[in-house]
C-alpha cells in the first residue's frame, strides 16, 4: 500500500469507511484460532486494510455463548471510545463477503518498534520493566516474562480489568507509529463471571495511576446513557451491568486488580 493509504485516519473519517466500504478479501491469518481475514477496504477513492472476523467462523466455546465474539469485539471498541484512551482500533459489526461480523482498521507497525511486552533473561530484565512470570527456553536457560512500567500499558491493565478481558496476551498489544499502544482481539470479554488473564501483572495491587480515577467515573455516567445502550446491542443487560460493577469495584479500592486464584492469571501462550 501507498504511504498516503497507510496514513492516519481520523475516528469518523475511519468508521465511515468501515460502514460503507467494499471489501475485498486478501487472505486469512492463520496464526487465529477463530476465522480472521485480512481485507483492503475502499471508500470514495479512500483505501485501508482491514480485519474481518465472520461470525460464522467463530469457534464454539464452552464459557462463551456461539456467535457472541464478534459483538464483544465490537463492545471493547466503544468502551476504549468512552475512556477517550484510543486502544481499540475502529471497529464495527456490518455483513461481508461471508456474512455478518467485525470489521476493524488494520494498525501498521513500523518496522522498527520497540516491543513493551517479552521475555527477557531472568538475569537481565531492564530497568523499568516488571517480571511477571518465570519461564526457561529449551536449554534450560531462565527467562522472566515482563513488561515495561508505562503509563500506556498501565491504561491498557485498566481496560482490560473493565471488560474481563481473558485473553490479554503480549501479541494482542500493538504499536502504532503515532506513539500509542493499541489493544486488539477482544472477542473473549465482557464475561459475568472474572476471568481476567494477562500478561500486564506488574501494577497487581497497586494504586491506580492518578488520571484513571476522573476517566472511570465518566465511563461509570457513561454507561447508564448511550454507552450502556449502545452496549446492549451486542451484550446481554446482566453483561452490561456487570460492566458497571467492575468499575465501581475499580474505584472503590483504587488499585489495580489482584491475579486471581481460581483462574489461570496469565493465558497461554502468552506472546
Amino acid at each position: 500500500m501507498t504511504a498516503e493509504q497507510t496514513s492516519v485516519l481520523a475516528e469518523a473519517d475511519a468508521l465511515a469507511l468501515l460502514e460503507r466500504g467494499e471489501i475485498e478479501i486478501e487472505g486469512r491469518l492463520v496464526d487465529a484460532s477463530n476465522t480472521t481475514l485480512r481485507a483492503e477496504i475502499s471508500l470514495d477513492g479512500l483505501t485501508r486494510r482491514c480485519v474481518y472476523k465472520p461470525v460464522r467462523g467463530e469457534r464454539p466455546l464452552w464459557d462463551f455463548p456461539d456467535g457472541t465474539l464478534a459483538g464483544r469485539e465490537v463492545s471493547a471498541y466503544l468502551v476504549s471510545r468512552a475512556t477517550g484512551w484510543d486502544l481499540v482500533p475502529p471497529t464495527i459489526l456490518r455483513d461481508g463477503p461471508l456474512g455478518p461480523g467485525a470489521l476493524q482498521l488494520w494498525i501498521d507497525e513500523p518496522a522498527e518498534v520497540p516491543a513493551l511486552i517479552g521475555f527477557v533473561p531472568a538475569y537481565d530484565v531492564p530497568d523499568g520493566w516488571f517480571p511477571v512470570a518465570s519461564a526457561r527456553d529449551e536449554d534450560g536457560d531462565a527467562y522472566a516474562l515482563a513488561h515495561a512500567d508505562d503509563e500506556r500499558l498501565a491504561r491498557l491493565a485498566v481496560f482490560d480489568a473493565v471488560i474481563n478481558n481473558a485473553d490479554r496476551k503480549g501479541g494482542h498489544v500493538l504499536y502504532p507509529g503515532t506513539g500509542g499502544v493499541h489493544g486488539v482481539d477482544h472477542g473473549v470479554s465482557f464475561h459475568v463471571e472474572n476471568k481476567l488473564r494477562s500478561v500486564l501483572w506488574g501494577w497487581a495491587g497497586s494504586p491506580l495511576f492518578e488520571s484513571a480515577a476522573p476517566i472511570l467515573e465518566s465511563v461509570l455516567s457513561d454507561l447508564s446513557g448511550p454507552l450502556g445502550a449502545s452496549l446492549e446491542d451486542h451484550l446481554t443487560v446482566t453483561e452490561v451491568q456487570h460492566v458497571s460493577l467492575r468499575v465501581k469495584r475499580l474505584l472503590r479500592s483504587g488499585r489495580f486488580p489482584q491475579p486471581p486464584t481460581d483462574w489461570p492469571a496469565i493465558p497461554w501462550p502468552p506472546i
